[in-house]
């Protein structure tokens, strides 16, 4: 979606920004993700952009991934490194769209739940359902969520190249980066996104779309 358009350098500030004025510009509930591995900090962004909105007057409701995993012994029923389950096993699709997603859609009724399971204690979060009323914004943020067909309105991909990935992730998550590098090759996110942030640099992003 993002193809021609030139790259600009920008602040983290300036990409918020421009999602939350993104999203300000399309009437109803807007659902947008923010799509990126850990080093380029999706939820941060994400919750840049809340801010944003509700300063634009919008009501606005931050979402992680991390936050709608699948319970342990689920998503570690083949080892805490299975690279396959890691791409597509860890993340409870059916329950993003059920709780965030589909209420979150103009046809919806605008309910939704902010956190399903935690995972540090493998069981689920007491939360209360948030009212979007007919004109919220839901940002759903985390790693290797598009390729799967969920229902986005705007979609910002922060993108990190192999050698910049591997210098910024942790030792003890390090299995991850062929997961991620095939993520790029065969799941394209940069094709589905509307904004591309290149985030090699988190502190000094530049920007397309």
């Amino acid at each position: 979606m993002t193809s021609g358009q030139a790259i600009r350098p920008v602040t983290r500030e300036l990409v918020a920004a421009h999602l939350a004025e993104r999203a300000d510009a399309r009437p109803g509930r807007v659902r947008l993700v923010v799509d990126g591995p850990p080093p380029s900090e999706p939820d941060r962004i994400a919750a840049a952009v809340v801010a944003d909105l509700r300063l634009r007057g919008r009501t606005a409701l931050a979402v992680r991934a991390a936050d709608f995993l699948r319970p342990a012994s689920l998503r570690l029923e083949y080892g805490h490194h299975d690279e396959e389950m890691f791409l597509d096993g860890w993340l409870d699709e059916g329950a993003l769209r059920r709780e965030v997603l589909e209420p979150a859609a103009p046809a919806g009724n605008g309910r939704v739940l902010p956190r399903l399971w935690d995972t540090e204690r493998d069981r689920a979060f007491r939360e209360d359902y948030r009212e979007l009323g007919e004109t919220g914004v839901v940002v759903v943020s985390g790693a290797l969520l598009l390729g799967r067909g969920l229902p986005f309105d705007v979609v910002a991909h922060l993108h990190m190249g192999r050698a910049a990935l591997g210098r910024r992730t942790p030792e003890e998550e390090r299995w991850t980066l062929p997961v991620f590098e095939r993520y790029a090759r065969e799941r394209n996110p940069e094709r589905e996104a509307d904004v591309l942030v290149m985030a090699d640099h988190p502190e000094r992003p530049a920007m397309r779309g």
